[in-house]
């Protein structure tokens, strides 16, 4: 189950599609360019268990990129389109990665990380005729050329190393031990998207997220073993994601909460221009959904809506469908990988109903890769092991989330969860994104704050704060809700839905009288 099996069965069927620019690459020409790829890696002495880091946005090489790392036995770290230079160089030298691979569009920061990177036995850039490339660069078409097309000898799966978003301090690498089974060889999560959404070789997967993400990145991969066809966004639009569902008659998709609003609040006549009959299973994960949004995508589109609930690290994981969460509204999901508890700062087990600190047991372990303190801070003495998240489980053992433990507000003494608050804020029709955290309050200790997002800045101002403040009293209690509201053009949200909240909340605590304008 991988490129070189489907290139012998339907070599010309499409791999993947780049959605704007319509190049297509069908499974032959993947197995032949990751084929070459992999030669070039081996050439250079990279053999199993040695890394290699990519640097770039969601290019058509990517992917390729990627496959020869996997099927030759290497880990491939994808690495935030997003980062400056020495957060690129950080990641870089963190994974030990031998060979590094970027873009012209990111080649300025490429080639500044590279060159404080003296691991690095080759650069390469992608499209590297249409650039001037640096010293100690090459260009990755030219490199890989004169390379076999058929595979390495001793195939073996690779596997990926990606890193947190790094939203609370430094990026955290996730390294798994390598299996050494044979190229091709199914996997967890052939089996996971095999059983819970009937991915095949009939599928049509669009993928509207950055692949230096860990879910769209897996996806893609997965959806390719079963011999699917990828539609991959090079960025997110709302009605371009709709029309995309149509035009390729996608069956299966993968979203995160804030494309759900966007495309929410797309005017109607639009929502409903496009067809998606085809579509029949829609999955979002990543960041926590408000209710009432979930709700409007289970109407609009009916019961095709599937979430999980996981991480980078693999230590656990809920899923939950439609008719499922309708039933445990709010909820992520039953364990179907480990199993969750729920536990008090003490560290005792908590009844159902009461939230803390969710931890997984039975699961797969992990470790953060140079940081045994984070790794140990992971777990209990049991062995368990918690992202951080703070929740609860229901009588029926459906895991509903609270919020981050490291975005609790304590005022007063009292533990307020912002995720509350957001969930009802980002309902108001006129607004696009919001941020809820605490900021200095010499009485309490901390206050409530929201930035805001509007759908327009013309909005902006102390009317506006005003009607979200009375929205917000008329659904929470008043100790949940902001004191204040800020607005702000853009909020600082990853692609992949995870908010930069700590670039929000430093402004207030560096500055106590700082306002966002």
């Amino acid at each position: 189950m991988y490129p070189g099996t489907h290139a012998k069965t339907q070599p010309d069927k499409p791999a993947y599609i780049m959605a704007a620019t319509g190049e297509t690459v069908t499974y032959a020409q993947l197995d032949e360019r990751s084929n070459r790829c992999a030669h070039l890696l081996r050439s250079l002495g990279l053999q199993p268990g040695d890394s290699i880091a990519i640097f770039m946005e969601n290019h058509a090489r990517l992917l390729e990129i990627c496959w020869a790392a996997q099927r030759s036995g290497l880990y491939y770290t994808a690495i935030s389109s997003r980062l400056t230079a020495p957060e690129v160089a950080y990641i870089v030298g963190d994974c030990g990665a031998k060979a590094f691979f970027t873009s012209p569009s990111r080649l300025e920061v490429g080639a500044e990380a590279a060159a404080s990177c003296p691991g690095l036995l080759a650069r390469y850039v992608v499209d590297g005729a249409s650039c001037h490339l640096p010293p100690g660069f090459a260009a990755y078409e030219d490199a890989v050329a004169p390379q076999p097309a058929t595979p390495v000898e001793q195939e073996t799966e690779g596997a990926d190393m990606l890193y947190s978003s790094g939203t609370t301090g430094k990026p955290k690498g996730v390294r798994v031990p390598l299996s050494g089974a044979p190229a091709g060889s199914p996997n967890a999560m052939v089996a996971f998207v095999g059983a819970l959404y009937g991915a095949g070789e009939d599928s049509v997967y669009l993928s509207p997220a950055p692949l230096y993400h860990a879910a769209p990145l897996r996806f893609n991969i997965t959806f390719q073993r079963f011999g699917g066809t990828c539609i991959v966004m090079e960025h997110f639009d709302a009605e371009e994601a709709l029309a995309l569902v149509e035009t390729h008659r996608v069956t299966h998709s993968q979203w995160v909460p804030t494309m759900f609003v966007r495309m929410l609040k797309l005017d109607p006549a639009v929502r409903s221009r496009h067809d998606l009959s085809s579509h029949r299973v829609a999955i979002h994960a990543a960041a926590p959904c408000p209710v009432p949004v979930k709700e409007q995508m289970i109407a609009w589109w009916g019961p095709i809506i599937h979430e999980y609930y996981g991480g980078t690290e693999g230590n656990g994981l809920c899923a939950i469908n439609s008719q499922e969460w309708l039933a445990h509204r709010g909820s992520v999901g039953r364990p179907v990988l480990g199993v969750a508890h729920i536990l008090d700062d003490e560290g005792n087990e908590l009844p159902a109903g009461e939230s803390g600190n969710v931890f997984f047991s039975d699961g797969p372990r992990f470790e953060y890769h140079n940081d045994p303190d984070k790794t140990r801070k992971a777990y209990n003495d049991k062995g368990w092991s918690t992202l951080g998240d703070i929740g609860y489980l229901d009588a029926d053992g459906f895991l509903h989330l609270t919020d981050r433990k490291a975005y609790m507000i304590i005022s007063g003494g009292v533990n307020i969860y912002p995720q509350e608050a957001e969930n009802v804020l980002v309902t108001h029709p006129k607004v696009a994104d919001v941020a809820v955290f605490g900021i200095p309050n010499e009485e309490f200790g901390e206050e409530v704050k929201a930035v805001v997002q509007p759908v327009s800045m013309a909005d902006a101002g102390p009317e506006l704060e005003q009607e979200l403040l009375q929205w917000c009293r008329e659904q929470l209690s008043p100790i949940k809700c902001p004191r204040s509201i800020d607005f702000q053009e853009e909020l600082p949200r990853h692609p992949t839905g995870k908010l930069y909240k700590r670039l929000l909340r430093d402004r207030y605590w560096g500055n106590r009288d700082t306002r966002i304008a």
